[in-house]
């Protein structure tokens, strides 16, 4: 009998046995390697929901992960033992908006590891062989994992449009927005002034490549006198992050909202982003971005193994959800290894 991480409700995370369904048709069987916990699974735990999205029943979280193959896939090129990657989003593929090339918005989407459907934080899984994503067998486990958020960090700067050289504010600096960062870095942008309250991230931030990381929006106000800059891209947990991605953007400006704010709902002066004139964007998971994710990390362009600070074991995953839901000084990003200790 294998075990899983359980999200009951709100605040409540449970290991317990997991009864693995049967395969379907097209599916494959993963030995779960690693797998993250996002900060859309905090909000789960946290919230209990996201909008519409809400736990009705006890279901397992978890959609950033890597496994082994358990048998081959001549079709795709790859033998039993093969690591790989998983691309959680499976889109109907026929409505309108998967075919103007928004499969991430597609309103039939069924997501692993979002209620109803069962995640990752287990020791197998079956999932669709048109959702798996071959990786260089030189990437780790923890790498593979990475991917995924990664591509929600690419799909964000893709929507942004970044010039060269051009200066950009980045509003919160935890996992999306280090990855963010970097991706920024690898554009060619200019000046990246960045705010973020622990800390710790912010110190990591600069390590990355920020010019300067204040600890509130405020500071990014002061360094442009109060001008503000043309690019804002927002990656907070926080109702105020959509107020502060304003605050930081100069008339004209650009603003990508990319974090999930706790309580699912905004606070934002109208008035303040009115008068500005901005142009706002909402970024939601990714699209067709995982050849260059690959490419990132392969080529070294991007560190994720940098963003990852803490790793626990399947048994210890509820401890590593209390942790983050308290917001502990010193994470960062956290993966889950079932059934090993802490592999990467």
């Amino acid at each position: 009998m294998s075990h899983a991480v359980f999200l009951h409700a709100a605040g409540d995370a449970r290991v317990a046995p997991f009864n693995l369904r049967e395969g379907g048709a097209g599916e494959t069987l993963l030995d779960v390697a690693a797998v993250g916990l996002c900060g859309s699974d905090l909000h789960y735990y946290k919230d209990g929901g996201i909008g519409s999205a809400v736990i009705a029943a006890p279901f397992v979280p978890g959609h950033e992960f890597s496994g082994w193959l358990t048998e081959d896939l001549p079709e795709l090129g790859l033998a039993r033992g093969m690591l790989v990657a998983v691309d959680p989003n499976q889109a109907c593929g026929h409505c309108e908006h998967c075919q103007r090339g928004h499969p991430n918005l597609c309103p039939e989407v069924v997501f692993i590891g979002a209620p109803p459907n069962d995640g990752a934080m287990t020791e197998r899984i079956w999932v669709p062989k048109s959702q798996i994503v071959p990786v260089p067998q030189n990437l780790s486990p923890s790498d593979a994992v990475m991917l995924e958020p990664l591509g929600v960090a690419i799909h964000a700067v893709d929507l942004a449009r970044p010039g060269l050289l051009e200066r950009v504010a980045l509003v919160g600096c935890g996992p999306i927005g280090l990855l963010i960062l970097q991706v920024l870095r690898a554009m060619g942008v200019g000046e990246i002034l960045a705010c973020e309250p622990q800390p710790h991230r912010r110190a990591l931030a600069l390590k990355l490549g920020a010019s300067k990381v204040g600890e509130s929006v405020a500071d990014i106000t002061e360094w442009t006198k109060g001008e503000g800059l043309p690019l804002v891209i927002e990656a907070t947990n926080v109702p105020e992050g959509f107020r502060d991605a304003i605050r930081a953007a100069r008339i004209g400006g650009r603003i990508v909202l990319v974090g999930i704010p706790d309580g699912d709902s905004y606070v934002i002066p109208a008035a303040e982003a009115r008068r500005r004139g901005l142009t706002i964007k909402f970024s939601r998971r990714m699209g067709h971005v995982y050849p260059r994710a690959i490419e990132l990390v392969a080529t070294g362009k991007v560190d994720v193994d940098a963003v990852v600070s803490h790793r626990f074991s399947l048994e210890e995953a509820p401890k590593a959800f209390r942790r983050h839901a308290a917001n502990e000084p010193g994470l960062v990003k956290s993966l889950i290894y079932p059934g090993q200790q802490h592999r990467k």
